[in-house]
């Protein structure tokens, strides 16, 4: 594990136990807790049936608050899928002998953002050519994943990875993806909710999730709630 996470995740589940055993609850009890789920990414999100895709593209903290950015995502749950043991802890995973992947399950409404999107963002946000690893995460936990939840996931998957190996996007470097259907999903630990909105000074935070979030930003305005909220502004004045 990244040095830096690891000190964040120590600080974190230290002030969560502080404040748990001052009040007298358990983790997951309090009423004050952050919920799993983050909150609705888009206030124009329509009422047709929503959709879900599984992602694992390194440490699920940097995951989530990307996607949390997305216009049409209404909800994004970090956890744990593609292991071989039932109900698995955070500290099992990183042991990296579970065979779990971190990844986010992100709740969207496709007629705002359609999967294929959700792909480009999910290319564009890490490095697909890295076996088992992003930057100074390693391990088979941090391993690039997409799990679909159907033959048309999968499909669109696998043509987003010919395309952009087609055009070279990453030089001659090939992209690793694993391409698996949807496991059992378990979601993590309530401290790993809501990560970077809840901690945006750590360390961890602003070495390495604030650059992908800015990267986003950068190239993916017309999918940008913030760029959306902005415009909306704008027009109002």
């Amino acid at each position: 594990m990244n040095p830096l996470r690891r000190i964040t995740v120590q600080s974190c589940i230290l002030a969560i136990a502080i404040v748990c055993t001052a009040a007298n609850w358990s983790f997951g009890q309090s009423s004050n807790a952050p919920s799993a789920a983050s909150e609705p990414a888009s206030s124009q999100s329509s009422d047709k049936k929503l959709a879900t895709a599984t992602l694992g593209a390194g440490c699920f903290w940097c995951v989530e608050a990307v996607y949390q950015r997305v216009d049409g995502v209404t909800a994004v749950v970090s956890g744990y899928a593609g292991g071989d043991i039932l109900n698995p802890t955070y500290e099992a995973v990183c042991t990296g002998r579970t065979g779990h992947a971190e990844v986010c399950q992100v709740t969207f409404d496709p007629s705002i953002v359609s999967f294929e999107q959700i792909l480009l963002i999910f290319f564009k946000s890490h490095d697909p050519t890295t076996l088992n690893r992003q930057g100074q995460d390693v391990g088979t936990q941090y391993r690039s994943v997409v799990f679909y939840h159907d033959d048309e996931q999968r499909d669109l998957s696998e043509k987003v990875i010919n395309e952009i190996s087609s055009e070279k996007v990453f030089g001659k470097k090939k992209i690793v993806t694993e391409i698996s259907p949807l496991p059992d999903f378990y979601p993590a630990e309530q401290y790993h909710q809501n990560y970077f909105r809840l901690h945006p000074e750590a360390a961890y935070c602003q070495f390495t999730i604030v650059p992908k979030i800015e990267k986003f930003e950068k190239l993916f305005k017309e999918q940008s709630r913030l760029q959306k909220e902005r415009e909306a502004k704008k027009k109002k004045k």
